[in-house]
């Protein structure tokens, strides 16, 4: 089957299908209506399909020993957005990451190959993500046993860019080996004490240890980390404080930390331990550091990069390598249990006027890149079990 005409063919169905997932934005595991469209559109095309986790949906095709999964996210982000398209979300979140995107690609992927079933080699699974945001939703679809049952053999994930140099509609990216950074975020709760500002001598001002600890969290990069590794400790957030006229009874940092290795995400994270609780002791107050949630660096599987490059090619598309990218992806949960590669589409570059960014709030994804994902989807499970049966 030619699976880019077959994408070209179902472009308008996949548009549709975008936007109306792009128009609710829903959020987290908070998925209802996305989760219920996928779930209808899977029974329209004969699919059977089952909730795993919280809210995930698992569905498989074909027949054989070797399985190959196909993952999309779902869940948007907490923005207002501020695009003025006519199917804009009206809620307080916003597809500003593109897995409006990926869950519209992804389930015409599962048309065209549940079309294509009696040629496949093997199975197909189907993974539908909430909560990639939170960095939660691949390890709880993982807990609720999207990994078996079936069990799948390698495993292909995409994800569109935008606004980026280069990302125009057509390429596409992909790493070998060190992918995407870690990602963890951190929750800094200091304890002073209030006082009135006449007498502030008599209280502990959290607002001053915090001031102190962003300052000392700076320092972590520029002092501790070697000038040719890239790492980032960035203060995100900033809390505190009842009135003009009173010293801070209590204030609350949250920080982003991320790193190209897990030895030294785990450096990081003791640093930022350390001189929390370090600093607040020295100005007679406290400091609680709570690691809210977490995720690894992605790596992708050598072979199975090197054979997404060829099937990619294959397709007309063009295959660009790159170097590890300081985003984070809670599809290292999947790819730390067995081979896997993530795909960037290239939806949008910055030469051609598109200036915002992923994560911002006016984001807008050429889609053109609607073409692209099935087509690539479609073309690596094929491929892959073709070659691996």
């Amino acid at each position: 089957m030619d699976y880019r005409q077959k994408a070209r063919e179902y472009f308008e169905y996949t548009q549709q299908i975008r936007r109306q997932v792009h128009s609710w934005a829903e959020l987290g595991f908070d998925l209802p209506k996305t989760v219920a469209l996928v779930e209808s559109e899977l029974d329209k095309m004969g699919i059977p399909h089952q909730r795993v986790g919280k809210c995930g949906v698992s569905a498989v095709i074909g027949q054989g020993e070797k399985c190959v999964l196909l993952r999309a996210d779902m869940d948007a982000l907490p923005m207002k957005e501020t695009t003025g398209l006519p199917f804009a979300s009206t809620g307080s979140g916003t597809h500003s990451c593109g897995h409006d995107c990926h869950t519209a690609m992804l389930l015409t992927a599962a048309k065209i190959l549940k079309e294509d079933e009696k040629n496949l080699k093997g199975q197909v699974k189907f993974m539908f993500q909430p909560a990639e945001e939170l960095l939660a939703g691949a390890a709880d679809m993982i807990e609720g046993g999207i990994l078996e049952n079936p069990r799948p053999d390698v495993a292909f994930a995409t994800h569109i860019s935008v606004g980026m140099p280069g990302t125009s509609v057509g390429r596409v990216f992909y790493s070998s080996g060190a992918a995407l950074y870690s990602g963890d975020a951190i929750k800094i709760e200091i304890q002073g004490k209030a006082a009135h500002g006449s007498s502030s001598y008599m209280g502990v001002d959290a607002i001053n240890i915090a001031a102190h600890i962003i300052i000392a969290l700076n320092e972590i990069i520029s002092r501790e980390i070697p000038s040719d590794e890239h790492s980032v400790v960035l203060v995100g957030k900033m809390s505190g404080g009842d009135t003009v006229n009173t010293t801070a009874g209590s204030a609350l940092l949250e920080v982003s930390v991320r790193a190209q290795t897990q030895e030294k995400r785990e450096f990081l994270k003791r640093r930022v331990k350390e001189i929390s609780e370090g600093v607040a002791a020295t100005f007679r107050g406290s400091a609680k550091v709570d690691f809210v949630y977490g995720m690894a660096p992605l790596f992708c599987d050598e072979k199975v990069a090197a054979d997404a490059a060829r099937y990619v090619s294959g397709l007309g598309f063009e295959p660009v390598l790159q170097p590890c990218s300081n985003g984070t992806e809670d599809f290292t949960a999947v790819a730390e249990i067995i081979p896997s590669v993530m795909l960037n589409l290239g939806a949008g570059s910055l030469e051609e006027g598109h200036t915002c960014s992923m994560h911002n709030r006016g984001m807008n994804a050429d889609e053109g890149v609607l073409e692209v994902g099935p087509a690539v989807y479609c073309r690596c499970a094929a491929n892959w079990l073709e070659e691996n049966n």
